[in-house]
């Protein structure tokens, strides 16, 4: 019973442990995957800050709104190699409609220009880009991601069709090719209208325009994050002693950020874990001291019959190994199944940490090695005329 209680906390200790870090895997790949679409060399100006803060309650900066005139002015004067991109988030969570058919209210309506796809890493399953004339006669068209497609057209060609996007209706031209449900941020639940739509149709009345730019040289994407952090001061009218009322975000900054989040939560599971490790081991030791107790005749008679003091430590070192591998296997069966029930949840795959199981492991052997070290050295030096006479 003892034994079995042992391994009991032993496997609880490892369960915690490998959960934990299944489930930071699965979060750390669910990142990846999101913002790898976003482009390596892309900066996006907004008016406020992008810090993620599990703490804090997530407050960030909001700055004065960027208005569309401000943004247009700033599309057409930077001059270096670079695609831009203005947006307009309208809602995240529309309704769009088909006949009779509909989606949950989880759309994400966005309006921008004709960069839009390469600013943000996606391609065109199906149909076309906004043109010109679309872009500038705020034209009811629409380009819908892959999911909304799959939802209202089931196998039905949706080019040229028309629907409901909330209380408006577009004109399908295109259609995103599927980025998968590991993509996150809209992922295949977006639709893109014209800029200049949005802003008639936006629920605001001062809404703010976000600005993305995608550097086509990567060699000089600090100096492009320079030439316009200058630009957009000059088009917001900062003197030399203002600080800027505007944020530029790297298109990396925000995983970074999230890496940063990530690795304290990595921290403390594993101090999690290894606290409830440290319990385990100091019962482990507790009962092999119990153990040795009951068994001195036993040890006596091994000891008598020409066992050498060598011959018990590994005796009692192989017995505690053992108690910690079998808890500790069975933690691994159990953090394996809690973490990629969250894992799974989050990024959508099954994640095998091999690092950390094969980290289990070795830690179950040193904590066998370290709890039985000294009942096997105290078994070992039991004289065997004493431990015979024991009882």
């Amino acid at each position: 019973m003892r034994t079995s209680l042992t391994s009991l906390i032993i496997a609880i200790g490892i369960m915690a442990l490998v959960g934990i870090l299944t489930a930071i895997e699965g979060i750390k790949q669910y990142t990846t995957d999101a913002f790898s679409s976003l482009g390596a060399n892309s900066f996006t100006i907004q008016n406020r800050g992008s810090g993620v803060n599990f703490g804090n309650g997530g407050h960030r900066k909001i700055y004065p709104p960027i208005n569309y005139d401000q943004a247009q002015h700033f599309k057409e004067t930077f001059k270096l190699p670079a695609l831009v991109a203005i947006n307009l988030d309208i809602s995240g969570v529309a309704v769009a409609k088909y006949g009779s058919e509909k989606t949950n209210p989880n759309i994400t309506v966005t309006g921008t220009n004709e960069n839009y796809l390469q600013t943000n890493g996606y391609k065109l399953a199906l149909g076309r880009n906004f043109s010109e004339s679309e872009l500038e006669q705020a034209a009811n068209v629409v380009i819908i991601g892959d999911e909304i497609k799959s939802k209202l057209f089931k196998k039905e060609d949706p080019i040229n069709k028309s629907i409901f996007v909330g209380s408006n209706k577009f004109r399908v031209i295109g259609v995103f090719a599927a980025k998968g449900s590991s993509s996150g941020l809209g992922g295949d639940r977006v639709c893109t209208i014209p800029i200049f739509k949005a802003k008639q149709i936006a629920s605001v009345s001062n809404p703010s325009f976000a600005i993305t730019v995608m550097v086509n040289n990567g060699a000089g994407f600090d100096a492009s994050i320079g030439e316009a952090t200058s630009l957009f001061r000059n088009i917001r009218s900062l003197s030399v002693g203002n600080d800027d009322n505007f944020q530029i975000t790297r298109s990396d900054s925000v995983q970074q950020q999230l890496a940063g989040q990530l690795s304290g939560m990595t921290i403390a599971g594993f101090a999690i874990g290894i606290i409830t490790l440290i319990g385990a081991a100091i019962g482990l030791m507790n009962i092999m001291l119990v153990s040795v107790t009951e068994r001195t005749r036993e040890i006596g008679i091994r000891k008598a019959i020409g066992a050498t003091p060598a011959v018990i430590r590994k005796q009692f070192i192989i017995e505690a190994i053992v108690i910690c591998m079998i808890g500790g296997i069975g933690g691994i069966i159990l953090g394996m199944a809690v973490g990629n029930l969250i894992a799974v949840q989050i990024s959508g795959k099954f994640i095998i940490p091999w690092l950390w199981l094969f980290s289990a492991i070795a830690l179950c052997t040193l904590i066998g090695l370290g709890s039985g070290f000294y009942p096997a050295k105290k078994a070992s030096q039991l004289d065997p005329v004493e431990a015979l006479r024991y009882e």
